[in-house]
Order: C-alpha cells, then structure tokens, then sequence
C-alpha cells in the first residue's frame, strides 16, 4: 500500500514544517555533492562571507569541488567516481597532481587526466558518453588531450538537477 498502515492512513498525509521542508532541502544538496555536515557548514560559511547572494555563492563553491569538476567534465560517470579518481591520484591540476577531491578550482585552472590513467578504461567510457549528458558552458573540454579548462564561475541557470526553496528569503537555489 502506498499509504500508512491503520484506520486514518489513507486520509492522514504529512505536513512538514518550514524548518522540515528546509532540512530536507539542504540535505538533498548535501546528498548530491557527497558533502558531509561539517563540511556543508564550512562552504555555507565560506558563501556567507563572499559578496553576493549566499545561496549561489555556496552552489558556485560545491560545483567547482574537483570530484565534481571531473564529473561536469565526463571523465567520471558519477560524482562519487570523480572523487574515487581525484583520491587515487588521477587527476592533475595546472600539471600539478592533486589528490583532494574538495580541492576548489578556480578561473583558467586546467584540469588533466594523468598520461598512465588515460588508458584506464572506465575514463574512456565516460568520455565517450560525456556528449549524452551534455556539457557544461563554464567548463571546456579537450578530448584528445583529456583536458578540462575552467573558463568562468558556474552560473545558478546552468544548474538544474535540484532545486532548493527557502521561502523566508524567497531565494531559489539550484544546483546539480
């Protein structure tokens, strides 16, 4: 049955309160980076002291997260592959190894699979079926040199996979 069990089940429905519909937006953002709470409250720290709106500046900070970065690129079919990656020592940064998947990218950075890794065959899976999930427009990639490029800061319109309300602020955050 989809409804709870007993005699009011089938009439009975929940109604969260505004600070339950929050918590579970925010933990659907947590769940989709791969963020746990002490780090979220760290970037929501990070977002609230930059200028701007809070909401975007936080999603700007987890989408240029390298696990994610190396997702929005296709050379991972998933975020939590991109961080396997990024933690195994595939991924160069500006030439440099970098083996910290929270590592935040920043504007020209250029982000390289290693020449040895190139030939892992999950990699080339994922390239190959980056074009199927669509690329991102602040991101460029290469594929004949396995090369990302940040070209600019990640804009709210282009993240669309959630979408978090808060109705005290009449913000909309979304991200993906």
């Amino acid at each position: 049955r989809t409804y709870a069990p007993g005699q009011h089940g089938p009439t009975q429905r929940v109604k969260f309160s505004e600070y339950g519909l929050r918590l579970r937006e925010k933990q659907k953002v947590r769940k989709v980076y791969g963020v746990l709470e002490r780090q979220f409250r760290k970037y929501f720290a990070g977002a609230d002291r930059t200028k701007g709106v809070t909401g975007e500046n936080l999603l700007s900070l987890l989408e240029r997260r390298l696990d994610n970065v190396v997702y929005r690129l296709g050379f991972a079919a998933t975020r939590a592959e991109g961080r396997q990656l990024a933690l195994h020592g595939h991924m160069l940064v500006n030439g440099k190894r970098v083996n910290v998947p929270s590592y935040i990218v920043k504007v020209g950075d250029r982000v390289t699979v290693r020449e040895k890794s190139r030939e892992i065959t999950r990699i080339k899976e994922s390239v190959a079926g980056a074009e199927r999930r669509g690329q991102s427009t602040w991101l460029e990639l290469d594929k004949g040199t396995f090369t990302g490029t940040v070209k600019t800061l990640p804009v709210r319109e282009e993240n669309n996979a959630i979408e978090i309300k808060d109705r005290s602020k009449d913000i909309i955050i979304t991200g993906g």
